[in-house]
């Protein structure tokens, strides 16, 4: 029998996690990771520090490539913050801004600032849900790198892995795929696992599909709701010229169009961070998994 299991992450008051505030500059963004502890093992009960994605990065490399973890589901390293697309954006409705009317500018800019909006939140919320889902895990919540990574009050410093680092990390695991393909039928093969690794498999596929038929839905009611700007914003135009007796019909219409369009927004922006991220993140879980 199917059933729905909610999972609070900070449900544990003996660490709690949060990253109440993150600054954007330029390419980088500068999240403030907030702790609350009464485990003996930290210097003080709360604490905040400053950190940038390549931190987080190196947290999630370090406890992959922990040995005593093997066999630990780690959770997948949040994706790195990208602005590009709203910034591009804003710069081509900058070129544009002499082809359009003051009233399309002010709307196709509101939209933008809240599309930017919604991907910076989105960036905040995944860095902080993999800080929480690591607090929550009996294991990996003991881990010094972690607690380094939440308590250090300086820079940490990493780096990011050079291409002959990611080159060698490839050749293994291109290695390892052979030697599974080679020795498969000669070393025995658990059943249990086998079952399990393709229900994963089958069920990466389906939760893919998903999420590119859901994106595809968000894309749609995003153009929907610019192309009511346009509407609107000739309605608006078209009654400037016509008598006081048809003008005020069209001034409703394209009243109603604007409030379509809010509607639309929102029902793209909702789409995106409620489904098209949650089925995201469920692949990059399955990911880590497998």
């Amino acid at each position: 029998q199917l059933r729905s299991v909610s999972v609070d992450l900070n449900v544990d008051p003996s660490l709690q996690i949060d990253i109440p505030d993150a600054l954007s500059e330029k390419d980088r963004v500068k999240f403030t990771v907030h702790t609350k502890t009464t485990l003996p093992a930290f210097q003080s009960p709360e604490f905040s520090v400053t950190r940038q994605h390549e931190d987080f990065v190196w947290l999630h490399d370090t406890l992959t490539e922990t040995e005593e973890y093997a066999g630990l589901i780690i959770p997948p390293a949040p994706s790195k913050p990208d602005f590009d697309g709203p910034r591009e954006k804003m710069q081509k409705l900058g070129e544009g801004e002499v082809s359009m009317t003051k009233e399309e500018f002010a709307k196709m800019k509101q939209e933008l600032e809240a599309e930017y909006l919604a991907v910076f939140k989105k960036t905040v919320s995944s860095h902080e849900i993999f800080l929480q889902r690591i607090s929550s895990h009996p294991v990996l919540s003991k881990d010094r790198n972690f607690h380094v990574f939440l308590e250090y009050d300086q820079d940490l410093s990493v780096r990011r892995k050079n291409t002959k680092e990611m080159f060698g990390g490839f050749l293994k695991s291109v290695v390892k795929s052979a030697d599974e393909v080679l020795f498969s039928g000669v070393k025995e093969v658990e059943d249990f696992f086998e079952q399990e690794k393709t229900f994963l498999v089958n069920y990466y596929n389906r939760i893919k599909d998903a999420c590119a038929k859901a994106d595809k839905m968000t894309r749609s009611h995003k153009n929907v709701a610019d192309d009511y700007i346009y509407t609107s914003a000739c309605l608006n135009s078209l009654a400037l010229e016509e008598p006081t007796v048809i003008k005020k019909y069209l001034l409703k219409v394209a009243e109603l169009f604007e409030k379509l369009r809010k509607v639309e927004s929102r029902v793209s922006s909702d789409e995106d961070l409620k489904l098209s991220e949650l089925l995201r993140y469920y692949m990059l879980n399955i990911e880590a998994a497998k």
